[in-house]
């Protein structure tokens, strides 16, 4: 039996000073696409991308709501108070 987990994943631009969130179930991979132009229009070519912040979820679900409560004003807010570069 093989638990999956999934992470909501910040990270930032110190090149255009800008945070991204994202979720993903390969952390090491999803860096890789970030920091190599292979992924959307957010972050394309706007590195080198440096974690800052990591959760762990059970379900890709929570990961997703979180990911998604992150986006809003109040996480915005949540994530200034939060999360140091």
């Amino acid at each position: 039996f093989f638990l999956m987990a999934f992470f909501v994943y910040i990270i930032y631009s110190s090149t255009y000073k800008v945070k991204y969130t994202g979720h993903t179930e390969d952390l090491s991979v999803r860096l890789h696409q970030h920091n190599n132009g292979l992924l959307g229009r957010y972050t394309k070519n706007k590195g080198p991308w440096i974690l800052i912040h990591l959760e762990e979820f059970e379900t890709r679900a929570e990961a997703m709501l979180r990911e998604k409560y992150l986006k809003t004003g109040a996480g915005r807010d949540w994530i200034k108070e939060n999360v140091s570069l």
